[in-house]
């Protein structure tokens, strides 16, 4: 089929992505995902929670976390915070895989933590400065890193429940490929179970076991997430948002944004209005 989920794009001449996190504002919720890339996510500037398989970190000023290629996680930013993101892609690792394309790195707090944050800070400032000669700062900066990555965090090992997990998750990667793809459109389970060759009732059971949510759940997750950009970045009508993000109504999207954002859309949009209001 040739689906990459959430494929990274590296900044422009770097083998990796840094970036602002878009939850910086706060009120920010991601729900259940996972991708290809090693991905950090480092606070500087007050808390987010994360989710990595059910179980909760929350991160305050000076923490990171390190998220695993197919480790599902979901992540929530109720206040204003300043954290960057920095993604590596996997392909970076080859010569460290235990097998099957897979490397882990252990979430445990290390005495090189601070050393990291260092790391991430150093890479973002001249990369955004970009004074001359920024691009030997930054590769030296990121290669450092990586180096303590490897030698300092990286497991040696993995059980037989990881590989097997992970196997199923890059399996499960091409169909929620597929699905970010053409979610806008009518997208039943069988539809998608028909495309890629499997029993609608095996598709459901894959989404349950391994990505620990449902078929509908993820669609409708995607698609808001899609409609919140349009809703929040322009005056479009609540009814054009949920035409041209797959919901069949105005009421099926207001419903699904009360339960992702805590509030209505006439509620959400009120109150940035009202921030703006000298």
């Amino acid at each position: 089929m040739g689906f990459e989920h959430e494929l990274i794009i590296p900044n422009e001449g770097f083998p990796f992505k840094i970036f602002q996190f878009e939850g910086k504002d706060g009120a920010y919720r991601r729900e259940k995902h996972w991708h290809r890339s090693i991905e950090i996510f480092a606070v500087f500037e007050g808390s987010i929670s994360f989710y990595i398989n059910e179980e909760q970190y929350v991160l305050k000023a000076g923490e990171f976390i390190l998220l695993n290629s197919n480790e599902i996680h979901s992540v929530h930013a109720p206040v204003p915070n300043k954290t960057l993101v920095l993604q590596i892609p996997l392909k970076l690792f080859e010569d460290y895989y235990v097998e099957n394309q897979m490397i882990v790195f252990t979430h445990n707090p290390k005495k090189h933590d601070k050393k990291i944050m260092e790391y991430i800070q150093e890479i973002y400032i001249a990369y955004m400065e970009k004074k001359t000669g920024y691009e030997w700062k930054v590769k030296s900066d990121f290669f450092m890193l990586v180096y303590v990555l490897v030698t300092k965090y990286r497991q040696q090992e993995v059980s037989m429940e990881q590989l097997r997990h992970h196997k199923k998750l890059d399996q499960l990667s091409m169909i929620t490929s597929y699905i970010r793809e053409h979610y806008d459109k009518e997208l039943s389970l069988e539809k998608v179970a028909q495309v890629f060759g499997y029993s609608p009732s095996y598709l459901s059971r894959m989404f349950q076991k391994y990505a620990k949510t449902n078929y509908k759940t993820y669609l409708q997750s995607v698609r808001i997430q899609y409609a919140f950009q349009e809703f929040a970045n322009t005056s479009h009508t609540v009814s054009e948002i949920a035409m041209n993000h797959g919901f069949p109504n105005s009421k099926a999207f207001s419903k699904e944004f009360k339960r992702m954002y805590g509030v209505l859309p006439s509620e959400y949009r009120k109150e940035k209005k009202d921030k703006k209001m000298p």
